[in-house]
């Protein structure tokens, strides 16, 4: 634990609370050494000229289009998301333990989706259950036995952190099918050095702008073998998908086509993009489109989003996917208590990072104290996201409760439980003045020639006053996240 400093709270820190586990202030209001600058560069900024910048870097989102789609009684809101100007610092030390537990994780989570696809040690040993894996909704029987380039599926994953009451960086789940946000990282820093660059003042903060060259590089070295220039496409579900700008932005940055399955044919094997100069063949599909819906002849036959035989080129070599398919087997709410076991039978070591206490209701005793419990547990469904399927017990009705417990007695494969987690809090600039509001920290890590973490990534926030939910689809924002060099 940080020691704190002896600098006092003062004016923007006026009557600022610190609660729980807080990132900038300890439990007797002084400030952590790594904030203290930015505390005393928030002091030459008054309330109105917060306010102007804030307003600036609202209209800079909304005139870039960094938007987020919301499907609310089945219509699709636009939606800028919220920026919040305070950013979060995480010391060096901090954040070498962070990046090593995620690359250790990604590396087991990989190994686990190529055995299970391949020689299931890992079931016949009973690590992992065989009937949770093999149950997995998103497990892909047609992926047994396919060889994929450099034996990499996940080659990016979003993991999502929390922090304790203690401190403690804990995985909350692990993202490795089509992760997003990213996009916001980036801009998230580009409005800070437009618009509240005094808050800079003399950090040496770690650079993001590099990701999608990164990335580019890692689809690159991904590619089936015998292509000197691979060529790389980006697959989007169009443009009334929630995560569309991202998928356009990320492409403009690499320099490479966006595409809709519309936009793709197979032919002689090979999959080819239409555009105005003729077909161009495509060796490396970054897609973001669910495993559903890739392949109509071989998932969903009603799927419009994906290509008719887009299995066969990738069984057969010709193309590579980012991610692969089949990869929820690894992110899967219910193989999630597992992963602690997952790196100890492939790496030999220990947990970096730990994993939050999870009840599942497969297991009697579990099952029994979850429904003893739902008040003060947090209830998922396994294969839920974005916040949803979700109840949060402290904060639910007697109604709302019974409603779960009536589900997992009729699922209990279907949902997982842990206890409800006081989430560190962070000054966030609520109403012209700071207030405490929960975050999270969502890292990005690419796996290619080697595994590199994205410095910081995307805190989320939840702007709702006690709220715990950070999802921006229920009402949360963001922060720009320093990790100091």
């Amino acid at each position: 634990m940080l020691a704190a400093s002896k600098n006092q709270k003062r004016g923007w820190f006026d009557g600022y609370q610190p609660n729980g586990f807080d990132e900038c202030q300890a439990a007797n209001g002084t400030t952590r050494p790594h904030y203290a600058e930015l505390s005393q560069n928030l002091a030459t900024l008054s309330p109105e000229d917060m306010e102007r910048r804030q307003k600036l870097a609202d209209l800079s989102m909304r005139q870039q289009g960094i938007t987020f789609t919301v499907y609310d009684r089945g219509q699709g809101l636009e939606r800028i998301m919220p920026f919040d100007p305070i950013p979060r610092i995480i010391p060096a030390a901090e954040w070498d333990k962070v990046d090593r537990g995620l690359k250790q994780r990604i590396r087991a989570l990989n190994l686990f989706v190529h055995d299970v696809y391949h020689d299931r040690k890992v079931l016949t040993d009973k690590v992992v259950p065989p009937e949770l894996v093999l149950g997995c909704t998103s497990y892909r029987r047609e992926m047994h036995g396919i060889q994929v380039p450099r034996d990499i599926y996940i080659h990016i994953c979003g993991t999502d952190l929390i922090r304790d009451e203690s401190g403690n960086y804990l995985v909350l789940e692990d993202n490795g099918r089509t992760p997003s946000g990213v996009s916001y990282v980036l801009k998230n820093r580009q409005v800070m050095k437009q618009v509240f660059s005094p808050l800079f003042g003399e950090y040496s903060i770690r650079s993001v702008d590099d990701y999608p060259a990164r990335l580019l590089a890692m689809l690159r070295h991904v590619a089936p073998s015998g292509g000197d220039d691979p060529r790389i496409a980006v697959l989007t579900p169009g443009l009334y998908n929630s995560a569309y700008f991202e998928h356009s932005f990320l492409a403009r940055r690499m320099g490479v086509e966006l595409v809709e399955g519309r936009d793709l044919l197979l032919e002689n094997g090979h999959l080819h993009a239409r555009t105005t100069s003729g077909l161009k063949r495509i060796d490396v599909l970054y897609r973001r489109v669910d495993d559903p819906f890739l392949d109509p002849l071989t998932f969903r036959p009603d799927s419009i989003l994906g290509v008719p035989g887009l299995l066969g080129a990738y069984r057969s070599g010709r193309l590579n996917l980012a991610n692969g398919i089949g990869t929820g087997v690894a992110d899967d709410k219910g193989i999630y208590p597992f992963v602690p076991d997952i790196i100890r039978y492939y790496l030999g070591e220990d947990a970096i990072l730990e994993n939050v206490e999870t009840f599942r209701p497969l297991v009697p005793s579990h099952r029994q104290h979850i429904l003893a419990n739902l008040d003060k547990l947090v209830v998922k469904a396994v294969d839920g996201s974005g916040g949803y399927g979700m109840l949060i017990g402290p904060a639910s009705t007697k109604e709302e409760r019974d409603n779960f417990a009536a589900k997992i007695a009729a699922n209990p494969r279907g949902y997982i439980a842990q206890p409800t987690i006081q989430l560190s809090q962070h000054p966030t600039l609520v109403d012209g003045k700071l207030g405490g509001r929960h975050i999270d920290l969502r890292p990005f890590v690419l796996y290619g020639e080697e595994i590199s973490v994205l410095p910081g990534g995307l805190t989320r926030v939840a702007l709702p006053e006690g709220s715990l939910v950070v999802n921006s689809s229920q009402g949360g924002g963001s922060k720009d996240t320093w990790v100091l060099a």
